[in-house]
């Protein structure tokens, strides 16, 4: 539509103020039907931020007379001559805009929006690219994912202001079947596992949700957040329509929908979108299991946008009929939208997840991503008016056993840290990202954006040393009463937890042997052998076969094996059993006889320790022991990091809280301890060390990477 410079396009003039202002300078190009016909396809899609200058006087004196004329449309031989970009999609030059809109989206918030009908919806207009509305306005998505069972509480409601306070809108974020459910049939919603508490606080600061409740996320997570229980069976085939795992879907979707249902847009909520599953054309077993999936939400109540999130080679298997589909990108790619494009021509495009960083394995280098690649790829997104979601905004910590793993050449565990060289880091602070892109919306919104909020304080505490120690073996009478098998047990396997198996940990196996020999075992992931307390050797998934020395007497053989992280992506989480998986045999002769522990290392299990009488500290031990040291935060606890020095592998708990792994192969050498879990003035650390004794324990007010 043509229009004076400074009028009102027809399309706006209605009372609900519009999400867009006018651009400054002269009056609007034209928007002219590709080949000059009135019956040409629209343009698929079209710059918005650069400048699309006359090439002599003529062309102003067109403009002028057409829009004195309102003429609706001109006969291509009278078009203005303009400068032209290659359409990213179909590659077919189209004429550009002037320069950036300014957006007025603050009456667009779910404090502001009262009377809701609508929701978040798609639109297409002839003369334009597709584009989202919400309650009717045009609107785009500008979103950052936090992933709240990442972050503690008490730190949601800063992360979020942050969130806001740098220009975005809405806040994404994946549900973890696997902690929200650990046991068939038990729920968790509680403390840090409250989402009904982190969407309700995001709708009070201002920000919309898009919920991507999976029941697959990957994400980086433990089997990619499904449950390990559901490995009990190896005929069940995870991710298709198969009875044993869609039972156990509707029977987990039937509960965490109904926590989310009233939070959606229509009943008053910030929840504008759902995602169905998680780039499932990566993994594309069952054509029957997205649209099953689908339908499950739909006769839940879910009544918001779906929509599917894939690689863009991917989307051609992952999308459904009738269901938005995004894509996941790292880089702005001009070829990246043709699979899309063949899926839908009519829908605005969204970017589900812009990788601003990337995640670490133990033993690889530090993952980093230029912070000005970061600015100019947002700006254009912008620009061609494409819906994003930054992946990750605040990466935050994997706390406990949650982390993930990669297996393509060889396992490797994601390391304790989702620092994701994220918009914030992973103790919630700014980065040149976060300034760069708060200074682009600034930039290009209307209203002047909210006030930063101010820095989480840190603090460097006194180093300490460990003064007690229990050697493993010495605390093998204080677990649950181990499990008695002929045969060796998996962890999913084991019959305690309800039936559910162990999820996270290690588990020890023992069985007395008489002789030595050739000792032949599949482990995953990691096993130190040992005959009674002294160490043999090494196993794990490349090296199954460790040399047992000729014994004098009877001993006991004692096999320590380590989940170091279930695989989150790719069709090997069929295969992600851990412990032994296997018969164990020495000169091909099965042993039997296992006694197995379960070292969960839960809560309950630290504060049985607290009875228990220690061992002072010796300069030096070797083998799996705990260590006691006392950590002492001053009436206010801050936050700061921990940092291991001379330490080898294990994990640490604080006040009997597992804040994760540390491993002397790097890259992370620090562990984040939130200030929000210690008391003041004397806080218990407890090291579980599977190597060798370190020295002191040091903190610092700066990560280690």
């Amino acid at each position: 539509m043509c229009r004076r410079p400074g009028s009102v396009p027809l399309a706006a003039q209605s009372p609900r103020p519009s999400p867009w202002r006018c651009p400054a300078g002269p009056g609007c190009v034209p928007r002219l039907p590709r080949g000059g016909g009135s019956s040409a396809r629209p343009p698929l899609l079209q710059p918005v931020g650069m400048a699309s200058r006359p090439r002599s006087s003529p062309c102003l004196f067109w403009k002028r007379i057409l829009c004195i004329f309102f003429l609706p449309c001109i006969l291509s031989g009278f078009s203005p001559r303009v400068k032209h970009k290659k359409n990213l999609l179909s590659g077919k030059a189209q004429p550009q805009l002037s320069q950036y809109s300014r957006f007025i989206w603050s009456h667009l918030t779910p404090l502001e929006l009262r009377n809701r009908s609508m929701g978040l919806q798609t639109e297409s207009r002839v003369g334009s690219n597709p584009y989202f509305t919400l309650e009717g306005h045009k609107f785009l998505i500008f979103g950052g994912s936090i992933h709240y069972f990442r972050v503690p509480r008490e730190y949601w409601r800063d992360r979020l202001l942050k969130l806001k306070a740098c220009g975005f809108n809405t806040v994404t974020t994946y549900v973890p079947w696997n902690l929200h459910e650990p046991e068939r049939g038990r729920f968790d919603f509680s403390g840090n596992l409250d989402l009904e508490a982190f969407v309700l606080t995001a709708a009070e600061i201002g920000l919309w949700v898009i919920l991507r409740p999976g029941p697959y996320i990957c994400s980086e997570i433990d089997l990619g957040g499904l449950p390990s229980r559901l490995l009990q069976d190896p005929q069940v085939n995870l991710r298709t329509t198969d009875k044993g795992f869609v039972e156990a879907v509707d029977k987990y979707f039937d509960h965490l929908i109904s926590r989310v249902v009233h939070l959606q847009y229509r009943k008053g909520g910030p929840i504008i979108a759902v995602q169905v599953e998680n780039e499932y054309g990566s993994f594309y077993k069952d054509k029957d299991y997205m649209p099953y999936l689908q339908q499950a939400l739909l006769k839940r109540g879910i009544v918001e946008l779906l929509l599917t999130s894939d690689n863009v080679d991917d989307v051609l298997k992952g999308y459904i009929k009738g269901v938005l589909a995004t894509i996941n990108m790292k880089k702005f790619r001009k070829d990246a939208f043709q699979h899309l494009y063949k899926v839908q021509r009519d829908k605005p495009i969204m970017i589900m997840e812009y990788w601003v960083g990337w995640f670490d394995t133990w033993g690889s280098k530090h993952e980093v991503k230029d912070a000005g690649d970061v600015k100019n790829t947002v700006s254009e997104f912008i620009k061609f008016e494409i819906s994003f979601n930054v992946y990750m905004f605040h990466g935050g910590t994997n706390f406990g056993f949650i982390n993930g793993a990669i297996n393509f050449v060889k396992h490797a565990g994601v390391v304790t840290s989702y620092d994701y060289d994220a918009v914030l880091t992973e103790a919630g602070d700014y980065t040149k990202k976060y300034s760069k892109l708060r200074k682009l919306f600034g930039s290009i919104l209307a209203v002047p954006l909210p006030p930063l909020p101010e820095l989480t304080p840190k603090a460097v505490y006194p180093s300490t040393r460990s003064s007690h120690y229990l050697p493993l073996w010495d605390v093998l009478q204080y677990l649950d009463e181990p499990v008695m098998s002929k045969m060796p047990v998996s962890m999913e396997n084991l019959p305690i937890n309800n039936g559910n198996g162990q999820s996270y940990g290690l588990v020890l196996y023992e069985t007395p042997i008489c002789s030595g020999g050739q000792l032949h075992a599949h482990v995953r992931d990691v096993a130190q052998v040992f005959l009674n307390e002294t160490t043999i050797g090494i196993l794990d998934d490349s090296i199954r076969n460790l040399k047992i020395p000729e014994v004098k007497e009877c001993q006991l053989l004692r096999i320590l094996v380590e989940n170091q992280g279930r695989v989150n992506f790719s069709w090997k989480i069929q295969n992600q059993q851990k412990g032994l998986t296997g018969p164990v045999t020495i000169n091909n002769i099965s042993l039997e006889g296992f006694t197995i522990y379960s070292l969960e290392m839960k809560m309950s299990f630290f504060k049985r320790l607290r009875y228990v009488p220690w061992r002072p500290v010796p300069n030096s031990y070797s083998g799996p022991a705990f260590y006691r040291a006392t950590l002492r935060a001053g009436s206010s606890p801050k936050d700061t990091f921990l940092r291991l020095l001379n330490w080898n592998y294990g994990f640490v708990f604080i006040n009997g809280r597992n804040l994760g792994r540390y491993w002397i192969i790097g890259p992370q050498e620090t562990l984040y301890l939130p200030g929000a879990w210690l008391h003041p003035e004397d806080n218990e650390i407890i090291l579980f060390e599977k190597i060798k004794s370190g020295s002191v324990i040091e903190t610092t007010d700066q990560p280690v990477l």
